[in-house]
């Protein structure tokens, strides 16, 4: 096979129902991270598509303002995915009209997340052990409106139970259209190294059973490399890039650049990543206000300067920052720093 033509290969869209998505690069959802003013910051930088925090259906169902403020979308969001979690079927039936009337490209049910406190009310990682379940909320969807549904699964609940394949069944039964799989189990969290061979058998199992549908991968993507290898080794469609993104929106140019050209990776310079984080501040505190903004940006702020020179005392200011112009006086003084990479 030709290379040149197998790299440009990697790089391509996405059909999802009857949504085409431009590229295969997407911003996961991530819990206090996929704000509205840094999925804006990622479709800056290439992110194909953007989803939400996940959101409470029980919230919404509420009309709770927290679960409400989570579904807004920014201003280049054109492309949008909600993320929903729940434990069952009913709660996503009383929350749908009001999902709807936020006008999502794309519904995404949360089988994977292993927090505890998800868990307990047999939502996220729950619903893995529980296949009907996901079969019910799924078809609850689907029959309802005509937006497409896709989930994000993991491997199992441990590595003793390891059956992606009954969630996968399950949800291909009530018309999924596409499916995200997170190669950990829940027991492993966050922790260990993702297991991209099981997203190679899952996409081999979907072809298999004459699906179409796409499948894409997540864990273990910090750089644009790794989205390289994990496309090339799996074979899957498309990835979902989660805590990689977290301070490095330039991922999404990066992988982009990488998967069409065999690009070098360029540099991005110390100017080029204060203004991303004015920007993103900026954008942030028009949607929560000043003080939340600058509360929220501490930790964003400590993942752009990680790998700089002085990071250490870097991070010491930023994290004391509480208004507008305390960022402005550590970001001036980023700026006169040079040959620190």
């Amino acid at each position: 096979m030709n290379s040149t033509h197998h790299i440009q290969s990697l790089w391509h869209p996405v059909q999802i129902g009857s949504l085409t998505i431009p590229g295969n690069v997407f911003l996961a959802p991530l819990a206090g991270y996929t704000d509205r003013a840094f999925r804006s910051i990622c479709i800056d930088y290439g992110a194909a598509l953007t989803y939400s925090e996940m959101v409470s259906a029980e919230g919404v169902a509420r009309k709770g303002a927290n679960s409400l403020q989570l579904m807004e979308r920014s201003e280049n969001e054109h492309l949008f995915a909600i993320q929903l979690f729940m434990p069952d079927a009913e709660v996503v039936r009383r929350a749908l009209p009001t999902v709807l009337q936020f006008n999502p490209s794309i519904i995404d049910i949360n089988c994977g997340c292993p927090v505890p406190k998800v868990i307990k009310t047999g939502a996220g990682s729950s619903l893995l052990r529980h296949p009907e379940k996901i079969y019910d909320i799924v078809q609850t969807i689907v029959d309802s409106c005509t937006v497409p549904v896709s989930i994000k699964i993991r491997t199992g609940w441990d590595a003793d139970s390891i059956n992606w394949k009954d969630t996968v069944d399950a949800a291909l039964r009530a018309g999924v259209s596409m499916i995200t799989m997170h190669a950990r189990t829940k027991a492993m969290g966050y922790s260990g190294t993702a297991d991209w061979q099981s997203l190679a058998d899952l996409k081999r199992y979907i072809v298999t059973l004459g699906s179409n549908i796409p499948i894409f991968g997540s864990g273990d993507l910090y750089t644009a490399q790794d989205v390289r290898s994990m496309l090339l080794q799996t074979g899957i469609d498309g990835v979902m890039i989660a805590r990689g993104a977290i301070g490095n929106p330039f991922i999404f140019t990066d992988a982009a650049a990488l998967l069409t050209e065999e690009d070098v990776i360029r540099h991005h310079s110390i100017h080029e990543r204060v203004q991303t984080m004015q920007k993103q501040l900026l954008l942030h505190s028009e949607s929560v206000g000043e003080a939340l903004a600058c509360r929220q940006m501490r930790k964003h702020a400590a993942a752009y300067v990680k790998h700089m020179a002085n990071a250490s005392k870097i991070k010491r200011e930023l994290v004391i920052c509480k208004t507008i112009a305390d960022y402005e006086k550590v970001f001036s003084a980023m700026l006169e720093i040079e040959n620190d990479w």
